[in-house]
Order: structure tokens, then sequence, then C-alpha cells
């Protein structure tokens, strides 16, 4: 029996990966790559209370953050989480005050397509633009495949379902059952995220194109791969 490893069924499965971010993020993502919120608070110098409300506790709303060099960034509400769901659906322990801290250590993409048209159109985003870039998944897994890991469920969300979440909820690339879940799920089951700790600040190198999109203005396209 042929086994093939997850790495080449994932880029099989989504050979694009997608990011979505805040309009007018792209000139910072050219220069300093993707960052998770836990890392553009380390680049913009945020401490104190401000940082521990910011990676620490639901954002009810998108924050924006500043720095003499940096300029301005935008960090995204998490608006989907209800406290409530969310305390009740950890486990091993963990508080939500963990789980909002492990998300902002993270920066994530979307397999399926189907999952990045579900957060455009969702109430809080469909009226607004979003920068959305789109990668390479080869040539990504490539360089970072053990650095990876994925999710099963959207864990920034408790909509429509809570579903249970803890220290195993983000499981490395290769120990994911990713063949099982693909066949019992589909494609568009099999994972919802995948995610890499703090940074991906080469990301340039693997991303096809990067465009603007939403609202009421005509699509935008930002770069593409030559």
């Amino acid at each position: 029996m042929v086994v093939t490893s997850n790495k080449a069924l994932l880029a099989t499965y989504y050979p694009r990966l997608y990011h979505m971010s805040h309009p007018g993020s792209w000139p910072s993502i050219q220069r300093h790559g993707l960052l998770s919120t836990t890392a553009l608070l380390d680049l913009f110098e945020i401490t104190g209370d401000r940082r521990d409300k910011l990676e620490c506790t639901r954002r009810t709303k998108s924050e924006e953050i500043s720095h003499p060099s940096h300029g301005r960034a935008m960090l995204r509400d998490q608006q989907p989480i209800s406290e409530t769901k969310l305390a009740k659906a950890l486990k091993d322990g963990l508080t939500p005050r963990d789980w909002y801290k492990l998300l902002n250590s993270k920066v994530f993409f979307w397999g399926p397509e189907t999952r990045l048209k579900i957060l455009q159109g969702a109430r809080l985003y469909a009226a607004h633009r979003q920068t959305i870039i789109e990668i390479d998944t080869t040539r990504f897994l490539d360089r970072y495949a053990d650095h990876v890991s994925l999710s099963r469920i959207n864990t920034g969300s408790t909509l429509p379902m809570a579903w249970e979440r803890g220290n195993d909820t983000f499981v490395p690339l290769e120990a994911y059952p990713l063949a099982d879940r693909r066949k019992r799920y589909g494609v568009k089951g099999a994972v919802a995220e995948v995610t890499i700790g703090y940074a991906v600040r080469d990301v340039q190198d693997f991303i096809l194109v990067a465009y603007e999109t939403g609202g009421t203005e005509p699509k935008k396209v930002l770069w593409t791969c030559s």
C-alpha cells in the first residue's frame, strides 16, 4: 500500500490557501510578511494593560494600533465568539484567556475556498473591503510543513456550534487524520484552518495573487506572481 504524506495530500486537496486581512494592509504585508496579533503587538511595541486586553481578552470590535515608524495596523474583532459558549466548550483546564492568547499567536489560512467565501459574506464583513491573499500551497509547505498545524473547526468562532476545543485542537500536519476526514466529509470538510505560529515573514515568496474586494467598489488587484 502506498502511503501518501499529509504534505502531499494537503497540496492536492487545496492547491491554494487563502488569508483575509483588513483593507490597506498590503504595504505592511510586503514589508513584514503575515504577522499574528502577537507578532504585530511585538512589532508595534504595545505593552502593559493595553497589550493584555488586546491579546488575552475578546475584541468586541476591530482595534487600531499605531507606531511612529510602522504606521497603523488593525486587529480584527472577535465578535463570532460568545464568551459563555467558549467557556463551556474549552477542555484541558483552558480558560477563555488562554484561548484568546493561543489564537492571537497564530497566522491563519483557509484550506477550502468556500470557508473564505463564508467569512467574506458574513454579516459583519459583507459590506466592507477586505484584502485577500492566495498562496501556493506546495511552495509554502516545502518551506513550512514542519511548522504547520491543522484544525477541523473554525477556532475563532462559536457559531453555529461551540465545538469542543483544547490542547489537541491544533494538530501537527503529519499527525492530522487528513485522508480519513477527506473520505468522511469531503474536501470542503476535511480541514477548516491551516495555521502557523507567530509569523510568515517571507509570505510573498508563495503569493499567487493579492487583491482588495468587497463593498461597492470593483475588485482591485494589488500584486500577482510573474
